[in-house]
């Protein structure tokens, strides 16, 4: 069995800064990208970042230069540092991880709400 488990998600106010974690366990072979996402009330989930196992990264428009992923590989982790965060940055953030098991697969953590007060 393979668990996906964010933390670091809070209230914050504009401006300031949050980390998220995202730790992985259980039977995992290696681990291919891991991804944030995040959804908002009443809208779609939306990438907001990913990190393949050789660290290459993409972000979407709208954190590029306030939001950086990074990851742990020995401890099975990923991080991203949130930073200017603002209003409408507030959201379930939610992490996958491609975990490589015998096969395949995406697993999903269970999310951190993180709100942004203006």
């Amino acid at each position: 069995q393979v668990q996906v488990l964010e933390s670091g998600g809070g209230l914050v106010q504009a401006g300031g800064s949050l980390r998220l974690s995202c730790a992985a366990s259980g039977r995992i072979f290696s681990i291919n990208a891991m991804t944030w996402y995040r959804q908002a009330p009443g809208k779609q989930r939306e990438l907001v970042a990913r990190i393949t196992s050789s660290g290459s990264t993409d972000y979407a428009d709208s954190v590029k230069g306030r939001f950086t992923i990074s990851r742990n590989n020995a401890e099975n982790t990923a991080y991203l540092q949130m930073n200017s965060l603002k209003p409408e940055d507030t959201a379930v953030y939610y992490c996958n991880a491609n975990i490589y098991s015998g096969v395949s697969y995406n697993n999903w953590g269970q999310g951190t709400q993180v709100t942004i007060s203006s």
